[in-house]
């Protein structure tokens, strides 16, 4: 694979006839390694997730300001809580394939290929409950914002109720420039057991793999510092202005 090949795959199947656009129905996740899975946070804790989820949110919720979210909603909180590090049954993912370009290159990794995994969330709504696709089409959209899932269901349990395993993807409030600049969207199991590398395994035709062979990493990376995809934009502040700097004066390969 070389950079024009990786655009090429990156966009297929971008076209929309209805639009008229080029449109990706895909969600992008960038690894920094190949040989990483999809497992959330809550799962990489290594505790009993059932039993630690709602605990976690709730002290969450109790010692973060009481303004922080603007709807005090049970999927506004987690939203929160994944975008400020917290494990959560959350998984990031974007709307933008050089977005996770960026978190596929970004760290050295031992000379380690990288993956970006796309989704394609339209076709993966089409098997959510019927609750749920019916608050899509009432929307005219195809990903859910925190206030329609609040609509089908107000916390874990009634989302687990709707129907067996699904997964949703679930565009957050605009919490900060961060979030907004990463182009970012969840997805969320129904079940905080659930496995998304296990439900994907079952649906084959939703997804794709795309390795980056780690010789291709460096040119990938020049090619988005110079488009301007970089640290300083996607962690506005001190802090990724930070992280750029360390990267950038950083000997290639170390």
């Amino acid at each position: 694979m070389d950079w024009s090949g990786l655009q090429e795959q990156l966009f297929a199947d971008s076209w929309n006839e209805e639009l008229g656009l080029h449109r990706s129905n895909f969600a992008f996740r960038g690894r920094p390694r190949a040989d990483d899975d999809l497992s959330t946070s809550l799962v990489r804790l290594g505790a009993d997730r059932a039993t630690i989820e709602r605990p976690l949110l709730r002290h969450f919720r109790k010692y973060a300001a009481r303004d922080a979210v603007p709807e005090d909603s049970t999927w506004n909180w987690l939203a929160l809580a994944q975008h400020h590090g917290l494990p959560t049954r959350l998984l990031d993912w974007t709307f933008s394939p050089y977005v996770a370009l960026h978190f596929a290159t970004a760290r050295r990794e031992g000379g380690s290929d990288g993956a970006v995994w796309m989704i394609d969330y339209v076709r993966a709504h089409e098997l959510a409950p019927k609750k749920l696709r019916a608050q899509l089409e009432q929307e005219g959209g195809n990903v859910f914002t925190t206030e329609m899932l609040a609509a089908c269901a107000a916390d874990f349990d009634e989302l687990a109720d709707l129907g067996d395993d699904f997964v949703v993807f679930v565009e957050p409030p605009s919490f900060d420039d961060r979030i907004v600049n990463q182009y970012a969207l969840f997805s969320l199991m129904s079940r905080a057991d659930a496995s998304l590398d296990g439900w994907l395994e079952r649906h084959p035709e939703l997804w794709r793999k795309l390795v980056i062979p780690r010789e291709l990493k460096a040119e990938i990376r020049d090619k988005l510092d110079q488009a301007n995809i970089t640290e300083r934009v996607l962690f506005p502040g001190l802090d990724g202005l930070s992280r750029w700097l360390t990267r950038y004066y950083a000997p290639r390969g170390g």
